[in-house]
């Protein structure tokens, strides 16, 4: 129900200001006029006349609204120019006075509104009978009468009208009452057109009385033609300005000032005091309910439709009109009447066969007006536009929303991170960074492969509501690529966001269900901060990602950006087809690097590594060129190159009479190539070497993710008679009861643990255990990373069997391997064969 402010109440009561004078005016005319005419009664019997036909004229006006009122232009001027002749003056003003009051309790006018409208009347026509009383009276024929007549009637035109524009002024402000009159000099045109045929009448009835009869046809001929007329005109309006509203609707169709436009349009046209829009609440949009007030610049959250109404019409999907005009509705207007709402027509909005909302407009402008059958019909034409226009604009708010969020996460997408990282750092104070933190979600590809897609996707979800959940109010998450999630804020210092990252990442760590299992979900970040780390957000996000990719190796798991970062990130980039060449010229090296038998010091074989000299750039480091290999295609040519070379030397060592196996390392992803043992086979074949001389060392991270994929190839090497080592043991996620599981020959402990044995009792204890479950599993256990006496001793002690590091030897080209081997080994007879033994360890 919509109330009546404490200011509308007291803007009400301010009319009293101009009602009071107005109303002592009148009396006081009444009681001169009177005193000087105390027998006017006697004459006053056409006066029941003239209070009828006062009555009819009333009932038929124009109006013009201006704001929040309604102003009629009747053809009151007609009797009045008649009953200022014939009727003594009291008569006058109770007659006018009293037909206005008739009118206006017909109408349900309020008290302050129908006591201003009677004193207005009153005080006009009193002001016209003094203006009267100051000529001489003269015959109805003279044109001097005409003309005191005249001057009369516009007199109290200009009075009453004078009036309405001092009220307008102080219950609504200066600026309606300006309004009011710039609006309403242009009915004293119609005023001076009727005192013209009010005279007329005058003028005939002073002639014959017969006239009468002929002015009584006359008036009824022109009251059906100005009516025919004005429904003519009203409808070619209404034509045109529905017309124009629905081009404003379109043109405005899919912008956020829709409902301005629409409603503010639709109150002016059906001349409401009220126009709602409400939508229902559809998939990601809420419930709508707009209302533009005839006295408000700016739209309402509220609504005056009884809720009843709205639901008929929502129900039985038609226009649904409630007011004195519309009979099939009579049950509705208890409620009406509740709501204190004079009249409403409900039209549903239409999409297909759903109704998504409704277009409603309340209470129509005007005392004596009310809604009929004809403004449905309006509305439902301007309601059918309208619907158009809403389900286009959801459709580009739809647009929008997608081209801006992720649609499995919700999440601002790439696109909306980096506009709000532009915002970000357009307004970023002084002593603040703008922080980038990129989580990049480890195990999201073993997710997918081994229990489809769909889990892979739950995973992300949860990973996206998790993080959003941790993260500071302030910040922005987003979903940037399939396993890479952003969160931007604005903090003091990259001290302080490194912090935010490392606690982020711990309390993103948490087990996360992903259908019948529980994950223990791991993350990389990267951090970059504007201004330290670039000008613009894609050269941030770009060096959030590089730091995030070498987060992924470090034990904490946050890494921000360094300058180094890039440039090795550049390097590869640069090298990339250089590798290429590289590998067809044959222009990359192999190195070799000696094992040694911890317990008699016996050379038994090398590890086969690649080395690249760079023509521009110098020696490229091989995790750099072995990383670029894999994402150009070429890892597959770089291991056959250095295999080749491997089985090479490994034949023309067998021929000299000093076999020495030979180890090469494996990518994960070498395995996952189904051809890659029948290349092995092939190539011992070619090169004639004992498939026993020959290892393949697999990283154990590498093997654990993708372990059902390359169990195949395992069997298939080993089937071949060929060694199967696990290599970096120790740094993955793995237990040590996978070996039981994996077809491997020999186990390599990771030189992070062996350099470390001799000053760190963990790293002694994880060697010790590793030594003692292989060789219980029967496995041969390598060292890597032998750079000292006590780490040799510890490792002879444990029953280490193999070791190679720089205590031995660096990996050494071919000639130099053959010059160590010459200046640091004897030959020593075995049972099997003659073997280098070292002369000593230095």
């Amino acid at each position: 129900m919509i109330k009546r402010s404490p200011v509308q109440q007291g803007a009400s009561q301010r009319a009293w200001l101009i009602t009071y004078p107005l109303a002592v005016l009148a009396l006081i005319c009444v009681a001169v006029f009177w005193a000087a005419d105390p027998e006017w009664y006697l004459r006053a019997l056409p006066g029941v006349l003239f209070f009828l036909i006062y009555l009819l004229a009333y009932r038929d006006v124009f109006t013009i609204v201006i704001w929040r009122g309604a102003f009629t232009i009747a053809v009151t001027d007609v009797p009045l120019v008649l009953a200022l002749y014939y009727l003594p003056p009291v008569a006058v003003i109770l007659v006018v006075s009293g037909a206005i009051l008739v009118d206006q309790l017909w109408s349900g006018s309020p008290r302050t509104k129908m006591a201003f409208n009677v004193a207005k009347s009153a005080a006009g026509n009193s002001v016209a009978l003094l203006f009267i009383a100051a000529f001489p009276r003269y015959d109805a024929a003279d044109p001097a009468m005409w003309a005191i007549l005249a001057g009369a009637a516009l007199l109290a035109s200009v009075v009453e009208f004078l009036s309405l524009a001092g009220v307008l002024s102080l219950v609504q402000g200066l600026q309606t009452g300006m309004g009011a009159l710039r609006a309403g000099w242009s009915g004293f045109a119609v005023n001076g057109i009727n005192i013209i045929v009010g005279l007329v009448f005058l003028v005939a009835l002073g002639a014959t009385w017969w006239s009468a009869i002929l002015l009584a046809i006359l008036v009824a001929a022109l009251l059906l033609i100005l009516r025919s007329y004005a429904e003519f005109f009203r409808r070619h309006q209404t034509l045109a300005d529905v017309y124009e509203l629905t081009q404003a609707v379109r043109d405005e169709s899919g912008r956020s000032g829709l409902p301005d436009v629409l409603l503010g349009r639709v109150r002016s046209l059906m001349q409401s005091e009220f126009a709602t829009l409400w939508l229902a609440p559809q998939g990601r949009h809420p419930e709508v309910l707009l209302t533009a007030r005839v006295e408000h610049k700016g739209l309402l959250d509220i609504s005056p439709t009884p809720e009843a109404v709205r639901a008929r019409a929502v129900e039985r999907q038609v226009g649904t009109g409630v007011g004195a005009k519309f009979a099939s509705t009579e049950d509705l207007r208890a409620g009406m009447r509740a709501a204190r709402v004079k009249d409403v027509i409900v039209i549903p909005l239409r999409s297909g066969q759903a109704t998504i909302g409704t277009l409603e407009v309340v209470n129509r402008l005007g005392d004596a007006r009310t809604f009929r059958e004809t403004d449905v019909q309006v509305l439902e034409t301007i309601a059918a536009h309208a619907a158009v226009a809403v389900e286009n604009s959801r459709l580009v708010d739809r647009l929008r929303y997608d081209a801006y969020h992720d649609r499995l996460t919700g999440l601002p997408n790439r696109r909306r991170v980096t506009d709000a990282l532009a915002e970000s750092v357009r307004v970023r104070a002084e002593d603040e960074v703008v922080a980038i933190m990129l989580f990049d979600v480890d195990g999201q590809r073993n997710v997918n492969e081994s229990m489809g897609h769909a889990a892979g996707d739950k995973l992300l979800v949860e990973t996206a509501d998790r993080i959003r959940g941790i993260a500071d109010p302030g910040a922005l998450v987003g979903r940037i690529g399939g396993d890479e999630f952003v969160v931007t804020l604005r903090a003091p210092s990259i001290d302080a966001t490194i912090e935010i990252a490392t606690r982020m990442r711990e309390r993103l760590r948490g087990p996360m269900a992903v259908g019948s299992l529980t994950l223990d979900v791991n993350t990389a970040v990267g951090v970059s901060v504007y201004p330290d780390h670039g000008s613009d957000p894609e050269t941030l996000l770009q060096r959030a990602e590089l730091a995030a990719n070498a987060a992924k190796v470090l034990p904490y798991g946050v890494q921000p950006f360094h300058p180094a970062l890039e440039s090795r990130a550049v390097r590869r980039l640069g090298i990339a087809a250089d590798l290429r060449r590289a590998l067809d010229n044959d222009q990359l090296e192999v190195y070799f690097q000696p094992k040694v038998t911890l317990a008699d010091r016996h050379v038994v074989g090398v590890e086969c590594l690649a080395r690249w000299v760079h023509p521009a750039h110098g020696e490229v480091a091989p995790e750099d060129f072995v990383a670029v290999a894999e994402h150009t295609g070429q890892l597959a040519r770089l291991t056959e190159s250095v295999l080749v070379a491997g089985l090479r030397r490994c034949r023309a060592w067998a021929d000299a009479e000093r076999p020495f196996a030979i180890a090469v390392n494996l990518s994960a992803r070498i395995l996952l190539d189904s051809r890659f043992p029948e290349l092995v086979r092939e190539l011992l074949d070619e090169h004639g070497v004992d498939p026993g001389l020959v290892t393949f060392e697999i990283s154990e991270p590498g093997m654990l993710s993708d372990i059902e994929r390359v169990l195949p190839s395992l069997y298939r090497l080993r089937d071949l008679g060929v060694r199967l080592s696990v290599d970096d043991f120790g740094t993955g996620a793995s237990s040590l009861a996978y070996l039981r599981q994996w077809p491997v020959h020999e186990v390599k402990i990771d030189d992070s643990f062996v350099q470390g044995m001799a000053t760190d009792s963990g790293d002694l204890a994880i060697v010790r255990a590793v030594i003692g479950l292989s060789r219980e599993f029967g496995l041969t256990v390598v060292a890597e990373g032998v750079e000292s006496e006590l780490t040799l001793e510890l490792l002879e002690e444990m029953g280490c069997e193999l070791g190679q590091g720089y205590l031995f030897s660096r990996p050494l080209p071919f000639e130099r391997l053959e010059a160590w081997l010459n200046a640091q080994t004897e030959p020593e007879s075995t049972p099997t064969g003659e073997v280098r033994r070292l002369r000593a360890v230095i």
